[in-house]
């Protein structure tokens, strides 16, 4: 397997460098890469690799102009520092990404994602098709406050100074730092498509939080979490086995 790595930090194209090696001894890595005009360059002058590491945001721009630039059609591995949930369009036509700094598992799981797809070829309208998708997610507009009821009287409240959001006999609820319940008129399922998901993470079909209303963490049962939230009597706050390592992935960052 021959790989190219597009990267701006030597130290970040070393370990990738390394982590791929580790894992298939036998890939060859034909380049690193710092910038777009060296990339557009390297592509004019050499034979289409099998699979390309490529980092979004380089010194002279973003890389998605190297698609603008030169027909690619190897498969593409993001690596990136931006949000997880921005990008999960990427996961698309032998597409897919790894946070940085690069986690020798997720990266394993990549090569094996680029081996069962390596037989289906990737057309350069469809990588640019999903590079707009997630484009889309990273401009995104999320909602920086809401509407409630206080009485008579209407107020708005400030996203930031909500710790979660929860559902309850068929109504929908969010707690404040200030320890205060206000109803909402949305639904949870609503909610999140609304809020900031580098903020809030829905640990559940009943609660979505931020780290800040996180009291404690438990190990449960199951290879479950159990969570202790802030001026929440609720002792049944579980993190799904399935959540357990996109939770554990949101919180350390």
């Amino acid at each position: 397997m021959k790989v190219l790595i597009i990267e701006d930090e030597p130290q970040a194209a070393q370990r990738l460098e390394t982590v791929v090696k580790d894992l298939e001894p036998q890939c060859i890595v034909l380049d690193k890469i710092d910038s777009i005009k060296r990339s557009v360059q390297w592509f004019k002058e050499n034979a289409s690799p099998d699979l390309i590491f490529m980092d979004i945001q380089l010194a002279d721009g973003l890389s998605f102009e190297i698609f603008d630039k030169h027909n690619i059609e190897a498969p593409v591995i993001f690596t990136t520092a931006y949000n997880e949930y921005a990008l999960k369009a990427f996961k698309v036509n032998s597409i897919d990404y790894i946070l940085k700094p690069v986690d020798k598992d997720e990266l394993s799981a990549a090569l094996d994602k680029f081996k069962r797809l390596a037989r289906t070829p990737v057309s350069q309208s469809q990588i640019l098709e999903s590079i707009g998708q997630a484009m889309q997610m990273l401009t995104k507009r999320f909602k920086e406050r809401f509407m409630i009821k206080v009485g008579e009287h209407l107020r708005t409240i400030e996203v930031d100074s909500i710790l979660y959001f929860y559902s309850q006999e068929k109504a929908t609820f969010c707690f404040t730092n200030e320890s205060r319940n206000f109803i909402l008129d949305y639904t949870m399922e609503q909610l999140d498509e609304m809020i900031d998901p580098a903020r809030f993470f829905r640990v559940n079909r009943k609660y979505i939080v931020r780290a800040e209303a996180i009291g404690d963490i438990i190990q449960h049962t199951n290879s479950r979490l159990k969570l202790v939230l802030k001026g929440s009597a609720d002792n049944d706050v579980i993190v799904a086995r399935e959540r357990v390592l996109e939770f554990k992935s949101w919180l350390d960052r």
